[in-house]
């Protein structure tokens, strides 16, 4: 794909409502973000491609949450691409921005590099995981990997597990924009009928059924390159859509690439083992290593620095 501009829409989530159809949604666009994500991988392009999806879906369901709540997306199946799992941090205060950051694992021997991505996760379950925050029990909710792309999934997640009818309609690809690299894009809309209140009448419930149908009508004709900009602006893309419908936009959130790793957190997570386990883990240079699996940072470390006795004969 070539563009011809960039506009400051690009990594962020914009809310919306639709007055006459009792729907709400949100448009994404994520360029920075994505590229920042990806740049830390040498991910074939099969599976950038499902990482980008995950990515632009994360940021969109990850927006309704609440400040300084994690929301997880995990996708494992038993064929070559093997995990795909996301975060997004919800803002930090109000206006700061979000933090997002995705990796995967696959079975290099396996993949098929020319062919599809979805079809190799295989049989699997597709999760959205919400941590509310310390002394607070994470929700978890698990569906099968159903149809025919982690949108489809997530679709399948919110009528399974929420109740909610729910659709994405996304696009996202390697971009070239005048004077610069060819690096990742990705664009979405998401719309979701909003909860239908206790006692609605027969006729009551058939104008909210041809409400949603009318909707995903229109979401059908949006075009790939409406989704990705730059030219097109997202109140304007919802405008062209739904404008029978009074879209009312709400301000914007700020998407960034964020990793959570540090050396405390490691420390933390090895804490876990005892003397001989470190010593198992301690390498001939007499050090203990890590890697982040999100942003690729990678931390050295004394084992005697993590508590326990290099020498020490505790089980």
């Amino acid at each position: 794909m070539s563009f011809g501009g960039q506009i400051a829409w690009d990594d962020t989530v914009l809310p919306f409502q639709l007055d006459h159809s009792d729907i709400r949604g949100r448009v994404a666009r994520l360029d920075t973000a994505l590229e920042r994500v990806l740049m830390r991988h040498d991910y074939p392009p099969v599976i950038e491609a499902l990482v980008a999806e995950a990515a632009l879906l994360t940021a969109m369901i990850g927006q309704t949450i609440k400040l300084r709540w994690k929301l997880s997306i995990q996708v494992r199946g038993d064929g070559p691409a093997r995990l795909i799992a996301t975060d997004y941090y919800a803002p930090e205060t109000e206006g700061a921005p979000a933090r997002i950051r995705a990796y995967a694992s696959f079975d290099k021997d396996r993949l098929d590099l020319n062919g599809p991505g979805f079809p190799q996760i295989g049989n699997g379950y597709f999760a959205i995981l919400i941590d509310q925050g310390p002394d607070m029990t994470p929700y978890q909710g698990i569906t099968p990997i159903a149809g025919r792309s982690l949108s489809d999934c997530a679709e399948a997640y919110f009528a399974q597990s929420e109740q909610l009818p729910t659709r994405f309609a996304l696009s996202f690809g390697r971009a070239t924009l005048p004077g610069q690299p060819e690096k990742w894009r990705a664009g979405g809309v998401m719309v979701q009928h909003m909860p239908q209140a206790s006692g609605a009448t027969p006729r009551e419930r058939e104008a909210i059924s041809e409400d949603w149908n009318r909707a995903n009508l229109l979401l059908d004709t949006v075009e790939e390159l409406e989704l990705i900009g730059p030219k097109v602006q997202p109140p304007d893309l919802l405008f062209r859509l739904f404008h029978e419908e009074a879209p009312r936009v709400y301000d914007p959130q700020a998407v960034h690439f964020g990793c959570s790793c540090s050396e405390d957190k490691v420390r933390q997570s090895l804490s876990i083992y005892s003397a001989k386990d470190i010593r198992s883990m301690t390498t001939p240079e007499g050090t203990v290593t890590a890697d982040c699996q999100f942003c690729g940072a990678h931390y050295v470390m004394d084992p005697a620095s993590l508590g326990f006795e290099a020498g020490g004969d505790g089980a």
